[in-house]
């Protein structure tokens, strides 16, 4: 394999793509009439302008736009950015509590008060790359009253952990999923991934060493209670004592896991804990390349109680990128890049919606989309696929240069 070659053609592709995707969320999804951001587009293109809005969404919209201009500089995304940060602290963060709210309907108003843990994490992500971005101060306070909110009300100081969702006073919950599909647990690899990726980050601006703790904790969690011993692969709901509540795989849980924790124990820069790391995320790369990659390298959505479902949904796809690129850059094996072309040459095939814009939502096993499937909504966002192009970018920079 010539590597340079290779990389030449995945910089150029994938600076391209990039540009496509930001072109689609910078003039599709701002709404002029109530302000912020559109809550929904459907697969055709269309503006579905009174859709709620969710507090994750938006989050990821303050994350994407201020990742982009932390990169490219544009004043473009400078703007969108300070839209979207303007946004979710007006409308979405509780004034009384502290915590973001889970939804609110297309004026802004809230429907849902709910503080899923999740939702406190994504702000936390995205309240930190504003900072990094453009040295606002007031976001990073934003970030860091989050953390101490996760660590005072959600972390299960007996058993480990973080807790799913609380009421807007941070009371108990009968119904703590995060969403329909979701098991009514306590607990999630979801929640505790998308806890340690904000923290990373926010560890980037503000290396304090409560977080530091924090970070050192919620990686072993996932070493020692999320990763399935027999499989390699990521268990995703858990009991209060860390007991497995169902038997499903989500390989694009898998992979994205792998590299973000990699990601963590090299920003604390903890060399012992970064080499049980790595050598647990190879194991979970290798788990997916067994087990949830179809012949034509794509990733499969998910194994449930031994049924493989075969559709692939676009951020699997964004995930196995970053999550293979990591492991070539851990191993040199040419294997890793070979399988993160091939997943490229599904995504230019079959989920890139050439029409009009953006990534499709969900295709079948022979790459045909599935019309239901939003462009823009509660979950399908700009983050994964973005985050894959800046990833894959910046690491091939990285090793050029």
């Amino acid at each position: 394999m010539d590597i340079k070659a290779v990389f030449e053609k995945l910089y150029e592709e994938m600076d391209l793509e990039l540009e496509n995707i930001l072109e689609f969320w910078s003039h599709h999804t701002v709404d002029h009439h109530y302000g912020g951001f559109v809550g929904q587009i459907d697969h055709w293109g269309n503006v579905v302008s009174l859709a709620p809005k969710g507090s994750v969404l938006n989050s990821r919209l303050l994350w994407t736009f201020s990742a982009a201009y932390l990169t490219i500089g544009s004043e473009k995304l400078e703007k969108l950015a300070t839209r979207a940060y303007k946004y979710l602290t007006r409308y979405f963060w509780d004034n009384e509590n502290g915590g973001l709210y889970w939804e609110n309907d297309h004026k802004g108003e809230a429907l849902n008060t709910r503080k899923q843990a999740y939702a406190q994490g994504f702000g936390i992500y995205a309240f930190s790359e504003y900072y990094r971005a453009t040295g606002n101060e007031e976001s990073l306070q934003y970030a860091i009253k989050l953390f101490n909110l996760l660590e005072d009300h959600f972390r299960d100081q007996q058993n480990g952990g973080y807790l799913e969702a609380l009421d807007k006073e941070w009371n108990k919950l009968d119904d703590m999923r995060l969403s329909e599909k979701d098991a009514n647990v306590p607990k999630s690899m979801n929640t505790h991934l998308h806890i340690l990726e904000p923290y990373t980050n926010l560890y980037r601006v503000w290396p304090e060493e409560r977080l530091k703790d924090a970070i050192i904790h919620t990686t072993g969690i996932f070493l020692d209670k999320i990763i399935d011993k027999q499989s390699a692969h990521l268990n995703l709901f858990f009991d209060l004592n860390w007991n497995n509540a169902t038997n499903i795989t989500s390989f694009g849980h898998s992979i994205e896991g792998a590299w973000l924790l990699r990601e963590a124990a090299l920003e604390i820069g903890d060399g012992q804990l970064l080499k049980q790391v790595e050598t647990a995320a190879l194991n979970l790369v290798d788990a997916v390349l067994r087990d949830g990659v179809d012949n034509d390298g794509s990733v499969f959505n998910e194994r449930n109680e031994g049924h493989l479902d075969t559709n692939k949904d676009w951020w699997p796809q964004a995930e196995a990128m970053v999550g293979l690129m990591d492991a070539w850059q851990i191993t040199g094996k040419v294997a890793y890049l070979e399988a993160l072309e091939k997943v490229w040459e599904f995504i230019k095939e079959n989920v890139i919606d050439y029409e009009n814009g953006e990534w499709f939502g969900t295709v079948d096993r022979n790459g045909t989309p599935y019309e239901s499937e939003d462009k823009v909504g509660f979950w399908k966002c700009p983050y994964h696929n973005t985050r894959a192009m800046l990833e894959i970018i910046k690491r091939i920079k990285e090793t050029t240069e």
